[in-house]
């Protein structure tokens, strides 16, 4: 930038509402330029827009002014020349650049009009004669700063960030300028988009420094010494920067000059003997440069300072195995192993020791190696390892040593498996078997899928049919295993296990799983609890009868599960009538006749009865049999069955005033779970003992307690069936009566029944009189509508229904007739004014 009028404005926008419009204007002066330079061309104050501040501008040879001051004169203000020190007249050359300022300052002070507070800005100089001076403009107290060159034509305009003034001798930041217009840029410019634009124009590359070449040992010395400088002085700034530690002694290495490397690797060791790293670049250095002991030296440091540090044990150990000290190595080697490292390091041992085939070494490794780390895996290499080198009886002891030392509770089939498979190589299969069927037995289904699968193999390889069978009989009694250990109380999962069982299974296993489920006792005493759980006892039971051949064994099945039963709150009388079933085949009346009898006294329930009865009715012990009615008919006097049964055993013994007897004392009781019944088997007994007068009264007798509709028709049924003189008239008058009978019943439905029982009657035997007669008491059948609601009182809608209307009832409602009219009449209303809204419809229907 060249300091000239045309580049040097002012900024109108930038410097506004500083200066107020009615001030003076300011002028500066042209001075004479005294000097070397001689140049008479004038300064000029202005704004900087590249610098950002205010500059004075001249030429760059115009640098020599003479004294001047600026003084306020008519308003006018002129700027004169104060210096604080003598004048410079050398002239530097990075002081002729526009905008520098060198010692001096040039600097604004505003002197108000009646009163002599003075602020001054610095501002800079440029040129080279004027670095050492100090100007001083004065502005009236109501401008701002700044006007325009006389004779340049360049307004004056106010300086915002110059008109705040400072404190003496401190400079102030210039305010920023409002921004008036807050709206958005058309074109919006991101960071990402400068970011990639100064990427792609690369501004912040900077040029490799140049080359520089020593020619003797003093330029030598010299920079060794400028880079040892540089190194400590980093060092200094930051200790724990291991980085610089190593770059200072990789670059002393680099000069041969190992004993300086080294003390600036002891040094660095100081600050953090813990850097792996460190260790690491400073025993190589001694390595890369032959110097054995050292390294050595080195390593035992190392490996004694951070023992778990693997890397240096395998980097020491692999030095002295490249140095050929095998010795050395194992030493080092039993070091580490004394520390308990991971696997690989065992392994590296026993690998180490294998190179020089020192077998015996490697298993006295292998058996400490086992037993720091027992984990499955590493005893199947330990055995792997006595494979390989042809140990075989070796390795079967490791096998079994394994199993010994896992025991059943830490089971792992890959073991098994492992094992199975060496046994197999040496065609031991029987062993193989064995070993497997050892591990299914023990192991759960879940954690034993490995071995399942191996063991199918093997069979289908070296087994027959039988083997095979034996997998999957053995894989399915493993998932029912399974399901019963996750619930004791899934009884259908222990019927199905016990199927598998029966099916291929020797008695005492079978009855050990017997025992097992039965031992799962459901824990609540609620019969739908034990509905499923009796039945384990009883297969079970039938399982020794049938399969196993013991009686004796199963009677204590049928008499453990009997007293297991709590028969004070429920029973199973399917318990006792199998067992009472059980003792009859064997021939032992007694015990069965006792099983019956205790549970009738225990808990009776009909069923027992019954089948009590049964059998001494088979039996022909007919007192047992009326003692055991009587019993029965005590404990439940509603049951009709059971009167009926009673009643007819003694029919057919021939008692028929017993039978009557029991009949009567049945219809007498005050409840009855079915009387009808009770009652139609009495009449029927009377019909068969042709006591007609006995069963009319009976009829009569059960009409005063019931007038059912059917009832009505059986009696006349019944007159009419007698065959006797005057049977129709009689069936007549009963049909008559029923009807006015059930004039006031509320159940029309059974009354029509009856008329059209009656009207059958009268088209069969009477005369057409009597037929007229009947159908003029037939009812009419008319369709209704009644309003249906719920439960909650809420209308759910209408219904239609058929209702029946006697002739009586029709008599007795003479608007009935009336309403019927009034709706025909609605009707044919209905149907005209159809046709006339569709006469179109009617033509085509009409039509079709």
């Amino acid at each position: 930038m060249t300091a000239t009028v045309e580049n040097l404005t002012f900024q109108k926008d930038t410097l506004g509402n500083a200066v107020d419009k009615n001030t003076s204007r300011l002028e500066l002066r042209p001075y004479s330029l005294a000097g070397r330079h001689c140049s008479t061309e004038p300064l000029v104050l202005a704004w900087s827009s590249q610098f950002r501040r205010l500059t004075w501008g001249c030429a760059l040879d115009a640098l020599n002014l003479s004294t001047c001051v600026a003084a306020s004169q008519d308003g006018v203000t002129h700027l004169i020349r104060s210096s604080r020190t003598p004048h410079s007249t050398r002239c530097r050359k990075e002081d002729a650049q526009p905008g520098h300022h060198g010692n001096g300052a040039a600097s604004v002070m505003a002197h108000a009009r009646g009163q002599r507070s003075v602020q001054q800005v610095p501002l800079p100089v440029p040129g080279s004669c004027l670095l050492s001076e100090s100007f001083v403009v004065s502005v009236s107290s109501q401008s701002g700063f700044l006007a325009s060159v006389r004779g340049t034509g360049v307004q004056r305009s106010a300086a915002a960030d110059m008109a705040a003034s400072t404190a003496a001798g401190k400079q102030r930041i210039p305010k920023v300028a409002k921004v008036k217009n807050k709206a958005p840029a058309e074109v919006q410019i991101t960071a990402e988009q400068l970011l990639r634009e100064a990427k792609e124009r690369e501004l912040e590359l900077l040029p490799p420094p140049p080359q520089q070449k020593i020619t003797d040992e003093e330029e030598l010395n010299d920079y060794k010494l400028r880079k040892r400088k540089t190194f400590e002085d980093n060092i200094r700034k930051n200790r724990t920067v291991i980085s610089n530690w190593i770059k200072y002694a990789q670059w002393e290495e680099s000069l041969k000059e190992i004993q300086r490397a080294r003390s600036i690797y002891e040094r660095a060791l100081d600050v953090d003997y813990r850097n792996i790293t460190l260790w690491l670049k400073y025993a190589e250095m001694e390595m890369k440069n032959r110097q054995v002991n050292h390294a050595r030296n080195i390593w035992d440091r190392a490996i004694t300072t951070l023992p778990r540090v693997n890397q240096f044990w395998y980097k020491y150990t692999y030095m002295e195995e490249m140095l050929g000290n095998i010795a050395g190595a194992r030493q080092v080697f039993e070091r580490w192993m004394e520390w308990q490292p991971e696997e690989q390091a065992w392994h590296s041992y026993i690998n180490f020791e294998l190179r020089y085939k020192e077998v015996d070494r490697a298993r006295t490794i292998y058996e400490r190696f086992v037993l720091v780390h027992p984990d499955v895996k590493n005893w199947i290499k330990y055995a792997r390892f006595e494979e390989k080198h042809a140990y075989f009886a070796h390795a079967r002891k490791v096998y079994e040593r394994a199993v010994e030392f896992f025991g059943d509770e830490h089971m792992d089939e890959h073991l098994y498996v492992a094992f199975a498979k060496f046994e197999e190589n040496q065609k031991e299969f029987e062993r193989v078997r064995v070993i497997y069927k050892y591990a299914l037995d023990r192991i759960s289904k879940q954690d034993a899928q490995e071995l399942f699968k191996n063991y199918t193999i093997f069979e289908k390889k070296f087994g027959d049919r039988r083997g095979i069978e034996d997998i999957i009989v053995s894989k399915r009694r493993f998932q029912y295993e399974e399901e019963v250990k996750a619930n004791p109380h899934n009884y259908d999962a222990w019927f199905d296990y016990l199927r598998l069982v029966e099916s291929d299974a020797e008695a005492e296993a079978v009855r050990e799983v017997y025992e097992r489920a039965i031992a799962n006792v459901p824990p609540i005493q609620e019969k739908r609890h034990w509905k499923r759980y009796i039945y384990l006892w009883i297969n079970y039971a039938l399982y020794e009868e049938l399969e196993a051949k013991d009686p004796e064994r199963t009677r204590q099945v049928y008499q453990a599960s009997l007293e297991l039963i709590p028969h004070k709150k429920f029973t199973f009388a399917k318990m006792w009538i199998l067992y009472a079933q059980f003792e009859i085949r064997q021939k032992n009346l007694s015990l069965a006749r006792r099983a019956l009898g205790t549970s009738i006294g225990k808990c009776p329930k009909n069923k027992l009865f019954k089948v009590y009865i049964e059998l001494e009715l088979q039996l022909r012990e007919f007192d047992r049999c009326r003692k055991l009615y009587e019993k029965f008919l005590e404990f439940g006097p509603e049951n009709c069955t059971s009167w009926i049964k009673f009643a007819e055993l003694e029919t057919i013994l021939g008692d028929i005033d017993r039978a009557r007897a029991i009949y009567e004392l049945a219809i007498s009781q005050p409840r009855l779970d079915m009387p009808e019944v009770l009652w139609k088997s009495y009449i029927d007994f009377e019909i068969e003992q042709e006591e007609t007068e006995r069963t009319r009264n009976l009829y009569r007798r059960l009409l005063q307690r019931t007038q059912h509709v059917k009832v009505w028709i059986s009696f006349a049924q019944f007159e009419l069936s007698s065959g006797k003189e005057g049977s129709l008239t009689k069936c007549r008058q009963i049909y008559e009566e029923a009807n006015k009978t059930m004039r006031n019943c509320e159940e029309k439905e059974e009354r029509l029944m009856l008329l059209e029982s009656w009207r059958s009657f009268e088209e069969e035997f009477g005369t057409a009189s009597d037929k007229e007669r009947v159908d003029k008491l037939m009812p009419e059948k008319v369709k209704k509508r009644r309003k249906v609601q719920t439960d909650d009182g809420s209308d759910a809608g209408w219904e239609e229904y058929f209702d029946y209307i006697f002739p009586e009832d029709a008599a007795n409602q003479p608007n009935l007739k009336l309403l019927a009219m009034a709706k025909l009449w609605k009707k044919q209303q209905q149907e005209k004014e159809d046709a006339e809204h569709h006469p179109d419809e009617d033509i085509d229907e009409s039509e079709s």
